[in-house]
């Protein structure tokens, strides 16, 4: 693998830096600084204010949506979409295990349970085909929903994640679930910018949820949204997340079980400088994608890229390597030169809180999680 050499100068070359290369770093380059003294200035630090509101127009109007809630975080957006598609105690969810925790922990916190498939190999997102089988496997329809005929339990949703920002096949999914009267929310934490055949990732099921973590494309510290375009869920959801309280000058009464899920101003202050930057983040990230195209093509390593009718935001760039010995031996040799990279996560049903949870055979997630190495993405 003398290749290794090469891609570690070469990523040197690309950030222009002799010292530690991380995987995915912030940058604040535009009026991060302004917007958050402006928010001490006027005392408006917490979760009342004028970014929370100006931020969350800027979510409608980049990604399409009817309606966008800003919240702590995309964890938070993904409970409590889950909790308004009708997910609750006991109900099955339909999800990948390759995912970061947070999507089989959203699914739990409503006290649902996860149902592990299969993902497809050229998305690396829940595979439509792994969908369709276990249903007809293993559904039946009744008059109030679909559900699991060997446990009884109502199958209440389905969440696809788009890997690494590359979306999955969402139109043949959401056939599936819509024929047997599934919601389908999407996990898009990772995927601002990305699109599936001209539309917003996270704006084509019945609700989707980002995250703007420190290391995703823009950020705000911790921060997430719920998009929607069904106004109704829309309200609801910023009703929920603000407490459940009723609009009042001064009285507090609360009228069901909400949730302190409220994005703070200062959080809200470096988003909104943030989105104003988001563009050219994205244009980085596609120029240094195809630098990395053209590096990889006389190497025996696959660099992952974008398919037809989709346009990937090129969030946390992967490669594949030709096996799990391989990929070990690149891990280890990049950094300790320096250079971060990381393999993909470990499979959610290995860990001990979800080893009891049905999965398929996961040939695919099994493949992927051998051989997925994420390499140094950031910004330039």
């Amino acid at each position: 693998m003398d290749y290794i050499n090469k891609f570690t100068s070469f990523v040197r070359e690309q950030y222009c830096s002799e010292d530690f290369i991380p995987l995915h770093e912030p940058r604040f380059r535009g009026n991060e600084k302004a917007y958050l003294l402006d928010t001490i200035d006027s005392t408006f630090v917490s979760s009342v204010g004028a970014y929370v509101d100006d931020f969350e127009c800027k979510m409608e109007s980049y990604t399409g949506a009817t309606k966008a809630v800003a919240v702590v975080n995309g964890t938070a957006a993904l409970q409590v979409a889950l909790r308004l598609v009708g997910v609750s105690k006991g109900d099955e969810v339909i999800t990948q295990a390759l995912s970061f925790i947070a999507t089989a922990n959203a699914i739990s916190y409503n006290n649902a349970i996860p149902v592990f498939l299969d993902v497809d190999l050229d998305t690396m997102g829940l595979s439509p085909d792994a969908v369709r089988k276990f249903l007809e496997s293993y559904a039946e329809l009744r008059d109030d929903g679909c559900y699991n005929k060997s446990t009884g339990n109502r199958i209440s949703a389905c969440v696809p994640m788009h890997t690494f920002g590359f979306p999955v096949h969402l139109d043949e999914l959401i056939t599936i679930c819509n024929k047997w009267k599934i919601p389908v929310v999407e996990d898009a934490a990772e995927s601002l910018g990305s699109y599936y055949k001209g539309r917003h990732t996270g704006t084509i099921g019945q609700a989707g949820c980002f995250s703007f973590n420190g290391n995703k494309t823009i950020t705000c510290g911790g921060g997430g949204a719920l998009v929607t375009n069904d106004l109704n869920l829309g309200t609801k959801a910023k009703y929920l997340t603000t407490t459940a309280k009723r609009p009042h000058p001064y009285e507090f009464f609360h009228d069901e079980l909400g949730y302190n899920y409220r994005m703070p101003n200062l959080n809200a202050a470096l988003a909104c400088a943030q989105m104003e930057m988001l563009e050219s983040f994205l244009a980085d990230k596609r120029q240094l994608a195809t630098e990395y195209i053209d590096f990889f093509k006389s190497i025996d390593v696959t660099f992952r890229t974008e398919l037809n009718d989709t346009k990937a935001n090129y969030w946390l760039m992967c490669i594949e390597m030709n096996d799990r010995q391989e990929r070990d031996y690149f891990l280890k040799e990049t950094n300790e030169k320096g250079i971060m990279t990381r393999p993909i996560w470990t499979l959610t049903y290995k860990l001990p809180m979800y080893q009891h949870c049905y999965r398929d055979e996961q040939v695919n997630a099994e493949f992927l999680e051998q051989r997925i190495v994420n390499i140094p993405s950031s910004v330039r």
